[in-house]
């Protein structure tokens, strides 16, 4: 197995991050977000955002490092890449969002999906 691109692995985790927090901001899909799982704002004022986003890096850390290791064959090509990146974000996202109604759950799988291909990290 080839050595993991630790580099690209940190920047796969900033990246998803930082798509994350676009893709729950009220400019894309964050009221239907809070709509989907009874928020509001107040709710949200009143959460410990150093923990949540703490964990969502560590998270994205994790997963980043995970799709690495799966990638990290010189024999890959950006096709498998992308394949491999959909079907872990489909199933990892699939898996944190049984609390989700289905459209929540189509949400993250696109987002994650999106991360995880490497489309959204810059390319």
């Amino acid at each position: 197995m080839s050595p993991i691109n630790w580099l690209a692995v940190v920047a796969a985790a900033i990246s998803t991050f930082i798509l994350g927090g676009l893709w729950y901001s009220p400019v894309l899909f964050g009221r239907a977000w809070m709509k989907e799982n009874d928020l509001d704002e107040a709710s949200l004022a009143k959460s410990n955002m150093a923990k949540i986003f703490g964990l969502a890096f560590v998270f994205a850390l994790l997963i980043s490092a995970n799709l690495a290791a799966f990638l990290a064959e010189p024999k890959t090509t950006a096709s498998w890449g992308a394949t491999a990146g959909f079907l872990a974000g489909f199933g990892w996202s699939r898996s944190l969002s049984r609390r989700s109604r289905y459209s929540t759950a189509a949400l993250r799988n696109m987002c994650s999906s999106t991360a995880a291909t490497g489309l959204s990290r810059s390319c």
